[in-house]
């Protein structure tokens, strides 16, 4: 029975190497992220030391850019602009269906749209040559050493793992888009109440937003009435889940920012996390 073929490899061969790139991927982006934030920074959606991205982004390298290997200029350019296009793609689509901006170039010049930056591409280009023409052949020489049962096996479990891991980060970042609405919604009639006494009055909440930008989470319960308390202890149990939920993504990307109407809630949610990460290391201290 012949293969399936997947990025010109057969299917057990390109899923092995996509664990192997996922894995290195991981380890190149956490030591980075790591050595610039000084502390451990375990980059990735998944609980487990992958980054997909990666693994994708090699089998484009070996099926698209191989066949370019004898031409280095042609192979730079085009690398650099399919490899740019899927970090593009690839955060266009998380934003899209989770409404949360995992990274953000917007602070370097020749950015577009915060997904893409000019000095991102071009070592995207630099990436593609130093796996093509020296990580990759070693790569292939190791794996092309096992054989064909025990990459089934390796196959199967990876794909078991990869699957269950999988399910449980959508499930948590679907759950955090969902705590994040949540806790804008409430913020907003809280605020709604405090200013205006009427949380009825939803028709003007866009506009309360905007006039007023208290940080709902440090009101005192004697700042309210019995209708504001309410709403108040509605909000602290909401920010509390939301801290803990997104606390695995927050400290992955410290440029998480959302792209909908909840970011005011993310930054609270931010603020709450620093608060209690300061009430932590103070106890430690003593």
């Amino acid at each position: 029975m012949t293969e399936p073929i997947v990025f010109g490899l057969p299917i057990s061969l390109a899923f092995l190497y996509f664990i192997v790139y996922s894995v290195l991927g991981w380890c190149m982006e956490t030591v980075y992220c790591s050595v610039l934030e000084r502390r451990f920074v375990p980059r990735g959606f998944l609980y487990g030391p992958m980054c997909p991205i990666y693994g994708v982004g090699v089998l484009m390298m070996i099926c698209w850019f191989q066949p370019l290997m004898g031409n280095p200029v042609v192979f730079y350019l085009t690398a650099t602009v399919c490899m740019s296009a899927w970090e593009y793609l690839v955060g266009w689509f998380l934003e899209t269906a989770t409404h949360i901006k995992y990274w953000d170039y917007s602070m370097y010049r020749f950015n577009l749209k915060g997904r893409i930056c000019l000095w991102v591409c071009l070592m995207w280009g630099v990436l593609s040559y130093l796996v093509l023409y020296f990580i990759h052949p070693r790569v292939a020489e190791l794996v092309g050493r096992i054989g064909l049962i025990p990459r089934y096996i390796l196959d199967g479990f990876f794909l078991g793992v990869l699957v269950s891991d999988t399910g449980a980060t959508v499930y948590q970042l679907v759950r955090t888009s969902q705590m994040l609405g949540k806790l804008q919604q409430v913020g907003d009639e809280l605020r709604l109440q405090m200013h205006l006494g009427k949380a009825e009055l939803s028709d003007m909440l866009a506009e309360a937003r905007e006039a007023f930008s208290d940080r709902l989470e440090d009101l005192l319960p004697n700042e309210l009435d019995d209708t504001g308390r309410a709403l108040k202890e509605r909000y602290d149990e909401l920010m509390t889940r939301t801290e803990l939920l997104s606390r695995r993504f927050r400290a992955s990307y410290r440029e998480m920012n959302t792209v909908g109407p909840a970011k005011e809630a993310l930054e609270s949610v931010k603020r709450k996390g620093e608060k209690l990460k300061l009430r932590f290391e103070s106890r430690k201290r003593k």
